[in-house]
């Protein structure tokens, strides 16, 4: 899951991301509302928070403008802001909730948990597909019932991607685009060591790889691979 934080306080900003990631979420974090519009315009994300006051645009313009798109990502707002009148303002322009500063941490996630569970794009408990499934209460994998094997939160994101995606053609760039950070800068092979610690793991459960490499493009996902 990938979500646009638009916090322009240094320390609240770089604590909130820090928790998201050990959430398993990917996390854009930026400080400028202009900056974060132009990230809405080519990135897709499955949750954004945002503060109201930010340099540019301000977390209630954003909010505008991708309801005025048709853009029904669920957005949380982050404010000092805890008037009635305030709360009226930000839930009209879009926001889906409301969280006043300061506010703890399990708070945050929570509200999160909730609007994934109000979301169109809420995740099941669990993703199968043929004898693998995927299960997020866990983080782990397991084949046809077997014993489960535990995943990193970089191998979970990975398969999870794969999975959601069977028989699909997933470039390096696609990959490397949706589960690394925006502005990071992972080695040129990451990717590819990824994908080799994952066939590890399901190595443990599975002789056969769901996971077809195709070479100078990327990987795909067989959705059949248990029926060879």
């Amino acid at each position: 899951m990938r979500v646009l934080l638009v916090e322009d306080e240094p320390d609240l900003g770089s604590a909130i991301k820090k928790v998201l990631h050990q959430e398993k979420y990917v996390v854009d974090w930026l400080l400028d509302g202009t900056e974060a519009w132009e990230y809405l315009e080519t990135q897709e994300y499955t949750l954004g928070v945002f503060d109201w006051l930010l340099p540019g645009f301000s977390g209630v313009e954003l909010c505008q403008k991708l309801r005025d798109k048709g853009n029904s990502l669920p957005i949380l707002m982050l404010t000092a802001k805890d008037s009635m009148a305030d709360k009226v303002t930000g839930l009209d322009a879009g926001a889906d909730d409301y969280l006043v500063k300061p506010f703890g941490m399990a708070e945050l996630l929570a509200r999160l948990r909730a609007l994934q569970r109000r979301s169109p794009q809420f995740l099941p408990q669990k993703l199968q597909v043929g004898k693998l499934t995927l299960d997020y209460g866990t983080s782990s994998v397991n084949w046809d019932e077997q014993k489960p094997v535990l995943l990193t939160k970089k191998e979970f994101q990975l398969l999870e991607y794969l999975m959601q995606h069977p028989g699909q053609i997933l470039t390096t760039e696609q990959i490397r685009d949706r589960l690394w950070d925006l502005g990071a800068d992972p080695i040129s092979n990451v990717v590819a060591a990824q994908i080799r610690l994952l066939r590890r793991k399901i190595n443990q459960i599975s002789a056969i790889s769901p996971i077809e490499t195709l070479r100078g493009i990327g990987y795909r996902f067989d959705p059949l691979y248990d029926s060879k």
